[in-house]
């Protein structure tokens, strides 16, 4: 069975799957490291006061959330999300978070986004880029639809170079392929942005990488772990026992302080021309 990005055929999973999803989606919108990559970007953007917000590929809607619980922020944020049981999650989370009254969520394509142009002073696709079909159709809407001089942003991980401590250094290498191949259908994409943001009509403003690490204890890393080992048994990608002596060796250096994993992420923030 070929491995199957979750994330891009979202609609294809079962209720159980989906929740667990929402979970992950969640728990790293509450890790410490992870929110500070957000903030760090959000903090450069310079909303105007009527600022019109949109996020394609928005899952639960925490990035929005996170921007609506700002005190600088009093415009309004779209999130736009292919699966309808995410856009039910987001809905009740910025319910119970009390900022619904500044975001809405709908359902919708990334690869075709139903706005007219130059709607949107601020488009984000946040870790959304690595899993769409077709990166470059998605990038072209968000150009399309935000404001002339407006901003795109786009934050995602470069999966190649995800990594977990194992002793058997090779078998290690063979888990963190197959990690990146069940999970992710564009983990290299951040490398090309530099290239394909001019051909698009966008002028890159701002640049950087963060590494995201954990070593000794995991929050980020161990529940990517828990979320993904499941579709690397189910592709067939190495076989399953072996997978969960890795899986039981990652628990084990988690509760004893041994434990050691990374991933870089990059954040693009570019102009319309």
């Amino acid at each position: 069975m070929a491995a199957r990005d979750p994330h891009r055929f979202v609609n294809e999973l079962d209720e159980a799957a989906l929740e667990r999803l929402v979970a992950r989606l969640e728990s790293r919108a509450r890790d410490g490291v992870f929110a500070r990559l957000l903030d760090n970007y959000v903090a450069r953007l310079a909303l105007p006061p009527s600022a019109q917000v949109l996020e394609v590929g928005c899952g639960t809607g925490a990035v929005l959330r996170s921007i609506a619980r700002r005190d600088d922020f009093s415009g309004k944020a779209l999130g736009v999300d292919q699966c309808g049981h995410f856009i039910d999650a987001a809905n009740g989370f910025a319910r119970s978070e009390r900022v619904d009254g500044r975001i809405a969520f709908q359902i919708g394509d990334a690869h075709r986004l139903m706005f007219p142009d130059a709607t949107f002073d601020v488009v984000i696709a946040h870790t959304l880029i690595s899993h769409v079909t077709a990166p470059l159709a998605v990038l072209g809407e968000m150009t399309r639809v935000v404001r002339p001089g407006g901003t795109v942003v786009v934050f995602d991980g470069d999966y190649a170079s995800l990594t977990y401590a194992y002793p058997d250094h090779d078998f290690g290498r063979l888990v963190d392929e197959a990690l990146v191949n069940a999970t992710f259908n564009n983990p290299r994409i951040m490398r090309d942005l530099p290239r394909l943001l001019p051909e698009l009509g966008l002028k890159l403003a701002d640049a950087w990488g963060d590494a995201v690490v954990e070593i000794g204890q995991a929050s980020y890393f161990k529940s990517f772990a828990e979320t993904y080992v499941p579709y690397v048994k189910q592709a067939g990608l190495l076989p399953e026992r072996a997978m969960e002596v890795w899986h039981n060796e990652q628990r084990q250096a988690m509760e004893n302080g041994t434990f050691f994993a990374a991933c870089n992420y990059y954040t693009y923030m570019a102009h319309r021309i």
